[in-house]
C-alpha cells in the first residue's frame, strides 16, 4: 500500500538524502573540508580526518551570512547564474599552499589561517569573483568596476583604471559567459603570480531591460543589458596588467570571432584564449605573448553543428606550451594533448565521451577524466595513458554517478556517489588501488522510509526512428492504466534519465504523484546530452518539435503496455521544459490533454544570442524557424487544459515570454490559468510560494477530481 506523501514535503529543501556534505576539498594535514547543513539549507564549513574519523567544525559565516532577502543585487544575480539555494556559508577556498582559507561572504572577504586560526575580515564590501595568486600571498577581487589586490595584511591596490563610471567593467565575465558559456571568471592570475590577464566588458550599447519590482509597496526596478538574437553582443577585450598595477597590454584576437570562451596560462608564460564564432561552429585556439599581444593561430575547430563548449583545458608543465584539451571532430568529446605548435595527440576514442578533467599526474603518465563509460545514465572516473597507447581504465566501480575530486600532488581522490537506490555516499579512495577506500560520509534520512520511497524503473523507449532513449518511470500500485504525467526538460545540453538519486527515487515530486496513482515519466530524448553531437544535432532549426515526437513515443510505449491511459496524459516542465509543454498541448494536443508550463521561452528571438544562436541559427538565416518553433505559432491547437507559471523578476526567461503568449492565447480564444509570483527571479525560492505553486500543478494536471 503506497504511502501518501505530504505535499510540504514536497517543497521542503534539501530533499531526503540529500542533506549531505558539498564542495568537498583537501584541506590542511591530510583533512577534507566540506559545506554541510545544520539544518535545511544553512550551512557551515566543516573538516574531517579520514584517520579518525573526527569531525571539527571549521568556520560558521559571521552574522549568519547568506539568507534570502538580505542580499546585493549583484550576490543575487550570481547566485542565479550558478543556480546556488544555500544559505549561511556557501562558498570557500583553499590557498594553493592549503595555509590560508578565504571566504567571500555578502560582499565581503574574511580570512583564516589553517583549520582553527581566528576568522577575521580582510576587504569589507563590493567584492566580486575573488581569486587567489598562485603565491598564496594575494588575492584578486572586482570592486566599483575594477580589479584590485589584496594581500594577507589588509593592504588594496587598484591595478586597472578607466572603468568605473563609464558602464564597463574590468575583471568581470559578461552575462552571457556565465549564464550560458560556463565562464564565471573574467580574471587570471600568471602561474608566477607577477600579472593578471583580465577581461574589458563593454555593455552600453545594448538595449536597457528594465525589470519593475511589481510586488514591492514602493516604486522600484532594475535594469538589465540583455543581448537578444540578431542583435549585438557585449564587446570583450582581453588585456594583461602586472600583479602590481601599470600600463595593461591589449592582446590582439585576430580573425571574426565573437566570443571569448576560455583563458588559460601556459607554462612557458604565454596566454591561451579560446575564442568562438557567431555561428558557433568554429572555435580557434589562440597562442598570446602577454608582453606585447601578439596571436598565433594553432589550432581550428569546425562542425556543421555546432562546437559544445567545455571545460578540458590543462597546461602541461613538463612540455612547456602544451597542454590537455577536448575535442568532438569525432562526433563524441575525448580528450587530446595540443601541442605547442597546435599539433594534436588523441588520447581517447569510442562510443563514448569525456565530461570533465578532474586530475593529472604527468610523472605518472596519467590523467583522469570522468565519462559516460559504463553508459550515459551513469558517471565513473577514468584514468588516460597520456601517450594514448594503454586503453583507459575505469577506476569506479560501484553503479552511479560520481563526483570525483583528485588530491593535488597526492594519489587520492573523494568520490561522493549515488546512484538510484542509494543516497550520496562520500568515499576517499586511492587512484593507485581504488578498492582501498575510507567510508567518509553515509547519512541515514528517516524521511526516505517515512514517505515511502521507492526506487522507480529505468525504462528503454525505442523511437520511431530506431533510437532508443532512457527514460525513468515511476509506475504506482495496481495493474494500471494509470493517468500518466511526463516530466520534461527536453531541452539541450541537459538529462533527466540518470542513474542518480535526486532525479530517481530522491525525486519528491514524482513519488508524490506515484503514491496518488499518478505515472510518471522522465525520458530524455533527442538534443540532450552525453550521446554525441549527431543525437543532440537533430534539433538544429527545428527546436520544439523532434524532442516532443520522442517524448509521444514514450507515451505510446506506456499506452501498449498498459501502463498508460491515452485520455489521461499531462506534461510539466520548468524554463526549456516549460517551453515544451506548452508547445506540447499547443502543437500535439491529440497526445497531451493538460500542460503546466513554468518559466517557458516561448520565442527564441526573446531569449539571449549565445543559446538562441546555438541551436536555431541567427533570425537572418532562419526566419521560417524562428517562427514555427514559436509557441505562439501554435496556440490555435490548443485544446487541453494549460496553466502558465512565472516570476516577474526573472532576469533570463523574462516575463515578456509569458506576456506574449498570453496575448496570442487572448487574440485566440483560448483559456488558459495563470500563476504569478511578483518577486521571485527563475528559481523559486520561497517554500510558501513552491507550496501554492505544487497545489496549482496538481489541480491542473490531475484534474479536481484527483488534485
Amino acid at each position: 500500500m503506497s504511502v501518501r506523501i505530504p505535499r510540504e514535503d514536497v517543497v521542503r529543501l534539501p530533499g531526503p538524502g540529500l542533506g549531505g556534505p558539498i564542495h568537498l576539498a583537501f584541506g590542511p594535514r591530510g583533512t577534507i573540508t566540506f559545506l554541510e547543513g545544520k539544518g535545511g539549507l544553512e550551512r557551515q564549513l566543516w573538516a574531517l580526518d579520514p584517520a579518525t574519523g573526527d569531525r571539527t567544525l571549521v568556520a560558521e559565516a559571521p552574522g549568519g551570512g547568506v539568507r534570502e532577502g538580505e542580499m546585493s543585487l549583484q550576490e543575487v544575480l550570481r547566485r542565479e547564474r550558478l543556480r546556488e539555494r544555500g544559505l549561511g556559508l556557501t562558498r570557500y577556498a583553499w590557498s594553493p599552499d592549503r595555509a590560508w582559507l578565504l571566504l567571500p561572504i555578502k560582499g565581503d572577504l574574511w580570512i583564516q589561517e589553517g583549520l582553527g586560526g581566528a576568522l577575521r575580515l580582510l576587504v569589507e564590501g563590493g567584492v566580486q569573483d575573488p581569486a587567489w595568486s598562485p603565491r598564496s600571498e594575494e588575492v584578486s577581487f572586482v570592486r566599483d568596476a575594477e580589479l584590485h589586490v589584496v594581500d594577507l595584511q589588509g593592504n588594496i591596490r587598484q591595478v586597472t583604471t578607466g572603468a568605473r563610471g563609464t558602464g564597463r567593467t574590468h575583471g568581470l565575465a559578461e552575462y552571457i559567459a556565465q549564464e550560458e558559456m560556463g565562464r564565471q571568471r573574467g580574471a587570471w592570475w600568471s602561474p608566477d603570480g607577477s600579472v593578471l590577464a583580465y577581461v574589458e566588458v563593454d555593455e552600453t550599447h545594448l538595449p536597457v531591460w528594465r525589470i519593475p519590482h511589481q510586488g514591492k509597496d514602493a516604486p522600484t526596478w532594475e535594469d538589465h543589458r540583455y543581448p537578444f538574437p540578431g542583435a549585438e553582443n557585449a564587446r570583450v577585450a582581453l588585456w594583461v596588467v602586472g600583479s602590481e598595477g601599470g600600463t595593461p597590454v591589449r592582446m590582439v584576437l585576430p580573425g571574426e570571432w565573437e566570443y571569448l570562451a576560455r583563458v588559460a596560462w601556459l607554462r612557458d608564460g604565454a596566454l591561451l584564449a579560446v575564442v568562438q564564432n557567431r555561428r558557433q561552429t568554429q572555435v580557434d585556439l589562440l597562442r598570446l605573448d602577454p608582453a606585447t599581444g601578439a596571436a598565433e593561430r594553432i589550432r581550428t575547430e569546425r562542425s556543421d553543428v555546432w562546437v559544445n563548449l567545455h571545460s578540458v583545458l590543462r597546461p602541461l608543465e613538463q612540455e612547456p606550451g602544451a597542454f590537455l584539451w577536448a575535442s568532438e571532430e569525432t562526433g563524441h568529446q575525448h580528450l587530446v594533448q595540443v601541442a605547442a605548435d597546435g599539433t594534436t595527440t588523441p588520447l581517447t576514442s569510442g562510443d563514448w565521451m569525456v565530461d570533465a578533467l578532474v586530475g593529472l599526474d604527468e610523472a605518472g603518465g596519467r590523467a583522469y577524466v570522468t565519462t559516460t563509460i559504463g553508459g550515459p545514465r551513469q558517471r565513473h572516473l577514468v584514468a588516460v595513458d597520456l601517450t594514448g597507447v594503454t586503453p583507459p581504465v575505469r577506476l569506479t566501480q560501484a553503479s552511479g554517478w560520481h563526483e570525483v575530486v583528485c588530491e593535488p600532488g597526492g594519489d587520492r581522490f573523494i568520490d561522493r556517489v549515488d546512484n538510484d537506490g542509494m543516497p550520496p555516499e562520500v568515499w576517499l579512495r586511492s587512484r593507485i588501488d581504488p578498492e582501498v577506500a575510507t567510508l567518509l560520509h553515509r547519512r541515514e534520512d528517516p524521511r526516505v522510509e517515512r514517505l515511502g520511497l521507492r526506487v522507480p524503473e529505468a525504462i528503454t523507449v525505442v523511437q520511431r526512428d530506431g533510437i532508443p532513449l532512457h527514460g525513468t518511470l515511476f509506475r504506482p500500485d495496481g495493474p494500471g492504466p494509470f493517468p500518466l504525467v511526463v516530466k520534461i526538460y527536453g531541452g539541450p545540453h541537459a538529462q533527466r534519465a540518470t542513474d542518480q538519486w535526486a532525479q530517481t527515487t530522491g525525486d519528491v515530486w514524482s513519488q508524490h504523484l506515484r503514491s496518488r496513482g499518478v505515472a510518471v515519466l522522465k525520458l530524455d530524448g533527442r538534443g540532450s546530452a552525453r550521446r554525441g553531437l549527431a543525437f543532440e544535432g537533430a534539433l538544429r532549426w527545428d527546436m520544439g518539435h523532434r524532442e516532443l515526437l520522442d517524448q509521444i513515443d514514450g507515451v505510446r510505449h506506456l499506452v501498449k503496455q498498459g501502463i498508460a491511459d491515452p485520455s489521461r496524459v499531462g506534461i510539466i516542465g520548468w524554463s526549456y521544459g516549460g517551453y515544451l509543454s506548452a508547445m506540447a498541448v499547443c502543437r500535439f494536443p491529440e497526445t497531451f490533454h493538460a500542460a503546466v508550463a513554468g518559466a517557458p521561452v516561448t520565442h527564441w528571438d526573446g531569449y539571449d544570442t549565445h543559446y538562441s544562436e546555438r541551436y536555431m541559427g541567427l533570425p537572418e538565416d532562419n526566419a521560417e524557424g524562428y517562427a514555427v518553433s514559436s509557441v505562439m505559432h501554435h496556440v490555435d491547437g490548443l485544446r487541453g487544459r494549460l496553466l502558465l507559471v512565472h516570476g516577474m523578476l526573472d532576469e533570463n526567461v523574462h516575463f515578456r515570454h509569458t506576456g506574449r503568449l498570453i496575448n496570442a492565447l487572448v487574440k485566440a480564444g483560448k483559456r488558459f490559468d495563470l500563476q504569478v509570483f511578483p518577486d521571485e527571479r527563475h528559481a523559486p525560492r520561497d517554500e510558501a510560494g513552491r507550496l501554492m505553486q505544487l497545489e496549482r500543478e496538481l489541480e491542473h494536471l490531475l484534474g479536481p477530481e484527483l488534485a
